[in-house]
């Protein structure tokens, strides 16, 4: 049994909810501090937010993950009609991972700058000549960066993404090749860094695609 997750939740009555994975380091308060949940509502949106809290222990141990499937994401398909994911960083890596390994999860995905992994991982596959040649081993597939690579050799062509990231990003080529995995619609670089200027731009831009309408 996973201990209850800690979370910061905007809930108004909507039918679609999105929840929001943290970066290393970051905790749940810090999407409010930054105004993502104040932007959602100056559009009103509808569309619910559940900002989360994970440690970096509960991450690399995979038991912070399966606590979110469990706790937030399963029970909230009895009360949406869309079940987002997304994150900032780290966060945009989990979100990822859980569309490779539990696909009937989530009906979208929201990247922020995703950190596209360890060097032992990406440059594995750049020693294969690159994604679109790269084949994984039956070893690579017990590790769940490699699973988010092989998913987005082909990604389903009907799931709605955004993935956008900070020009000066010092994980800004790893970020595109994320992102050119996905049509060009969705995708999105804005200047800035690794910092939360860039990603509120992300997230405003993210917002105005017009995946949630306006509440009457």
């Amino acid at each position: 049994m996973t201990a209850p997750l800690s979370t910061q939740r905007l809930q108004r009555q909507s039918s679609n909810l999105l929840v929001l994975l943290p970066g290393a380091y970051m905790t749940a308060s810090d999407f409010v501090a930054h105004g993502f949940f104040d932007a959602v509502e100056a559009r009103n949106l509808d569309l619910d937010l559940c900002a989360v809290d994970l440690d970096l222990e509960a991450i690399s141990s995979g038991q912070g993950l399966l606590a979110v499937h469990e706790q937030l994401l399963r029970p909230a398909r009895q009360h949406y009609r869309r079940v987002w994911l997304g994150g900032i960083s780290l966060g945009g890596l989990l979100s990822l991972m859980q569309a490779a390994d539990q696909p009937a999860s989530i009906d979208g995905l929201c990247l922020i700058a995703p950190y596209p992994g360890s060097r032992l991982t990406t440059n594995a596959i750049a020693r294969a000549g690159g994604l679109p040649v790269w084949e994984a081993t039956v070893e690579q597939l017990g590790d769940p960066e490699f699973r988010v690579w092989r998913w987005l050799k082909s990604p389903p062509a009907t799931l709605p993404v955004f993935a956008g990231h900070g020009r000066d990003d010092r994980f800004a080529e790893g970020m595109q090749q994320i992102a050119d995995c996905f049509p060009p619609a969705a995708r999105r670089i804005v200047d800035g860094d690794h910092d939360w200027p860039a990603w509120r731009q992300l997230w405003a831009h993210f917002l105005d695609l017009g995946h949630f309408p306006v509440r009457a």
